[in-house]
């Protein structure tokens, strides 16, 4: 992710440009006209404005736990203007928002207005994280999403216990370097989780670059 050219706080991620589009038309797929949507680490905040872009009708909240991230988004939020994209939030999925089932009433509002979502989205999220931030996500979705919502996650994941390209390989070991608790996970674990969560795997899209998209719906 590489700094703006102006002096603007706008962040731009190469591989956005590149997997936007086959991203955008599995999620077009898979959800409502008028979905409201949660997305998790949604870094530079590319994804989160074209999205809002082609589909007016959706309500986009996008959310990051870094400090430059939000920043970004919210200066690609102004600079575009969009109404359906809203202001970026802190949420970290360690963090005790998910468990709004434990929290008094009075004071749930404050802690997800728009709960619960028609959808949840995580683009490069589960392979650059610790494994418990995917169980997790899980949990979230259990108890976020409504009925029938979707949980939709993109990224490189091994399948029957190898690797589907070299190169996500090569990533994994770059990962593992980087932190020994990130990694490309198996698909059939964290489908495996998402089931323990009432989550019941709807479609595997091969897309560009040896990526998945993952969805899943809420019994």
């Amino acid at each position: 992710m590489a700094n703006a050219p102006t002096d603007d706080r706008r962040l731009f991620s190469p591989s956005t440009a590149r997997n936007r589009e086959p991203i955008h038309a599995v999620l077009e797929a898979s959800l409502a006209s008028s979905a409201r949507v949660l997305e998790l680490a949604s870094g530079s905040g590319e994804h989160a404005v074209y999205m809002a872009e082609r589909h007016p009708d959706w309500r986009w909240q996008p959310s990051d736990v870094d400090d430059d991230a939000i920043q970004s988004i919210e200066a690609w939020r102004r600079h575009t203007g969009l109404n359906n994209m809203l202001a970026p939030q802190r949420r970290d999925l360690l963090e005790a928002w998910v468990d709004k089932g434990q929290v008094e009433d009075s004071q749930a509002d404050n802690i997800d207005p728009d709960n619960p979502w028609d959808a949840m989205v995580a683009i490069n999220l589960v392979h650059i994280s610790p494994w418990a931030v995917t169980e997790r996500l899980m949990l979230a979705a259990q108890r976020h999403l409504v009925s029938g919502g979707v949980l939709f996650l993109y990224g490189p994941y091994r399948r029957g216990g190898e690797h589907t390209a070299p190169s996500n390989a090569q990533f994994d070991a770059w990962l593992k370097a980087r932190d020994p608790r990130w990694g490309v996970r198996d698909l059939e674990q964290v489908v495996a989780e998402a089931a323990d969560n009432g989550l019941t795997l709807q479609g595997v899209e091969q897309l560009p670059a040896n990526n998945l998209a993952v969805i899943f719906r809420r019994d």
